[in-house]
């Protein structure tokens, strides 16, 4: 852990990742990064679709009656089928007979760790769980907290950034697995899209959406557009780059056609 006298850093291999914890100015820095990174392990353990004894897994076997199921596991079945109603099948939990809500949990996980932070005094923080980031208040008075997105291209070039505070930013792309998002409705590979970053409010939520979106393809923007409060930029596999009316970035050199925000989900009544 890096200290000074108003920031403290740290880094923690867990969820088969990094996530990194930037705190700033007031808090107890020391118990609120005990006891985030107490919860990312304990969330690693109880809902990765890896082990086969984690809630997760049992999960997926039907070995847990619904009377038995623990309050954050139904909370994450609850979400998935949102998404999953909301996208038109697109995003499913549930692929080849197994469950594994990764694209939820991840940043689920990150918006409960934040709970900690601030349980602790802390206001002015960034999370990175695996390149899904939750920011809070400012890393110093009058800045924002700038998050670059990778360009899909080029490991060493940055696509956009994103500027803001009190924010939740998820990308979701071929940069480490390839090609590996499919469109549930299918059950084939998307390949339309090679990045999708879905800002807004909840981490959890614009994992999920984002990874819908991916799924989605060419319908994503449109239909994150259709979504109150969050923004998505997508980046395309022939180059071209689209986004919704209201990303929150400076796009550094990059035309961008702009979808503007439509009423309706796909699967909604």
């Amino acid at each position: 852990m890096e200290e000074s006298a108003d920031r403290s850093v740290h880094a923690e291999p867990v969820m088969g990742t990094v996530v990194s914890l930037d705190l700033r100015g007031t808090g107890d820095h020391d118990a609120a990064i005990a006891d985030a990174v107490a919860w990312f392990h304990e969330v690693d353990r109880r809902f990765s679709p890896y082990l086969a004894d984690s809630e997760v897994g049992r999960h997926g076997r039907d070995e847990i009656p619904e009377q038995d199921r623990s309050p954050e596991l139904a909370h994450i079945l609850d979400i998935c089928a949102q998404v999953t109603a909301m996208s038109g099948g697109a995003f499913d939990a549930w692929r080849s007979g197994r469950f594994d809500p990764s694209a939820y949990v991840k940043g689920w996980s990150a918006g409960r760790a934040a709970e900690l932070l601030r349980a602790h005094g802390c206001t002015d923080w960034a999370i990175n769980a695996g390149g899904d980031v939750l920011v809070s208040g400012a890393p110093a008075p009058g800045e924002r907290w700038r998050i670059g997105v990778q360009h899909p291209f080029d490991r060493g070039a940055i696509a956009t950034t994103v500027q803001g505070t009190d924010l939740a930013v998820a990308t979701s792309g071929t940069y480490e697995r390839g090609a590996h998002i499919v469109d549930a409705t299918t059950d084939a590979t998307a390949k339309t899209a090679v990045s999708v970053t879905v800002v807004g409010p909840d981490l959890g939520l614009a994992d999920a959406y984002s990874t819908a979106a991916f799924a989605l393809g060419a319908d994503g923007p449109a239909w994150v557009a259709g979504i109150t409060g969050y923004e998505c930029f997508t980046i395309w596999a022939e180059g071209g780059v689209t986004a919704t009316g209201g990303f929150p970035t400076v796009v550094h050199g990059v035309p961008v056609a702009t979808v503007p925000h439509s009423a309706g989900l796909l699967g909604a009544a």
